[in-house]
């Protein structure tokens, strides 16, 4: 490819709100540029705590309101998007991009929307496995419909020519994960189990987790070895119950280094946002998915299910999530070793290592005004109610 003649063209990516909608748009502008084309984003106030990952991309921030409860939080939710998209027009017409990008949620709703109106083509990127509102509503305008599961609720039948299966773009990091073999396990060896709760941490798992370990023979909580991201409010007493069980663990606010913490692991217990489920099954981990309860749509609770159908991951509802659920659970696992390494291999089968480059060729496609249908997956996707 003729990466100097890409470099005349910018493609705009416009993304927000959380890492699940950030870290994607990342992980494919990293992708463009390799290409050689220009890259700049679009964003809302939210999506600054993210933009590190982006290097020295140019960042544009507008106004992208969501629609709160009560009647004043959805005027002033419809004010803020409206807003966002007389910012988009401005933004538009002076950086004259080749192809919007968007990756769902209200913070991308107002460019993508401004780019449809002035007729540049646009691509919109879905990272569960449910069509989220602001990308149901602009699905029909859209060129291509870049999908993350080929299993995909609330897409309609109409857009289905238009869309394809790219996966959910994930870091290079852990996309290399994909080809590296599931760590050995000994009958009577160690477990290492790698627990995360999303940005903040879920108090869930540090009410839960640490009590279900403590009532395991001593045995088995021998065989343990824990990294446990926290809340700082549950950091010292999740360290005392690991203590006084003899359970070897390690307890973080945040945990920096992901990839290599996947790579080490036996299991994952984790919520299941899309970008949790994209890294958990390129790097072939087998998991233990407590989607989170508060989604209207349910949408963690359809991630999980889809990688759980395959045979990748076991789900268990919140009320569900009790210290003698997981207790039982790991049990089996201790005196069952085949079992996880049964279900890595079902949980690999779910990843897309090259998401970022699938979806870089559909962008590229779109951007040099190729037959639309280039790059489309055979992937069948089928369309389930919701």
């Amino acid at each position: 490819m003729d990466n100097d003649h890409n470099t005349e063209k910018l493609i705009l990516l416009s993304a927000g709100g959380t890492g699940g909608h950030m870290f994607p748009a990342a992980a494919l502008a990293q992708d463009l540029r390799s290409r050689g084309f220009r890259v700049e984003l679009v964003t809302e106030p939210r999506g600054k705590r993210f933009t590190e990952s982006f290097g020295d991309i140019p960042i544009t921030v507008i106004q992208a309101g969501t629609l709160g409860s009560g009647l004043l939080g959805k005027v002033g939710g419809v004010a803020g998007v409206a807003m966002g998209i007389i910012q988009s027009m401005q933004i538009l017409g002076r950086l004259k991009p080749a192809v919007v990008v968007g990756f769902g949620g209200y913070p991308s709703f107002p460019a993508v929307y401004a780019a449809q109106r002035k007729k540049i083509p646009t691509i919109i990127h879905e990272q569960n496995a449910i069509l989220g509102r602001a990308n149901a509503a602009l699905a029909p305008r859209a060129d291509r419909i870049a999908l993350s599961m080929s299993h995909i609720h609330g897409l309609d039948e109409a857009d289905v020519p238009r869309a394809t299966v790219t996966g959910n773009p994930i870091r290079e990091e852990i996309a290399a994960l994909y080809s590296k073999p599931y760590p050995t396990m000994q009958a009577d060896g160690i477990l290492r189990i790698l627990i995360m709760g999303g940005s903040l941490g879920a108090h869930v798992f540090s009410d839960v987790v640490p009590r279900a370990f403590a009532k395991l023979s001593a045995a088995h909580r021998a065989r343990l070895e824990v990294v446990q991201q926290c809340r700082p409010d549950d950091l010292e007493s999740v360290r005392a119950i690991y203590e006084q069980a003899g359970i070897k663990a390690e307890l973080h606010n945040f945990i920096n280094d992901v990839p290599q913490q996947l790579a080490y692991c036996h299991l994952v217990i984790a919520r299941s946002g899309a970008s949790t489920v994209a890294e958990v099954t390129t790097s072939g981990r087998p998991a233990i998915f407590v989607p989170y309860p508060h989604h209207e749509d349910q949408q963690q609770k359809i991630n999980a299910d889809t990688v759980a159908d395959a045979g990748g991951a076991w789900v268990m509802t919140q009320s569900g999530f009790t210290e003698e659920a997981v207790l039982a659970r790991v049990e089996t696992f201790l005196q069952n070793p085949e079992t996880l390494f049964r279900a890595a291999e079902n949980a690999r089968s779910m990843g897309r290592p090259d998401a970022a480059r699938r979806l870089g060729n559909l962008v590229t496609a779109i951007a040099s005004g190729w037959d639309k249908n280039t790059g489309k997956t055979a992937e069948p996707i089928i369309t389930k109610e919701g």
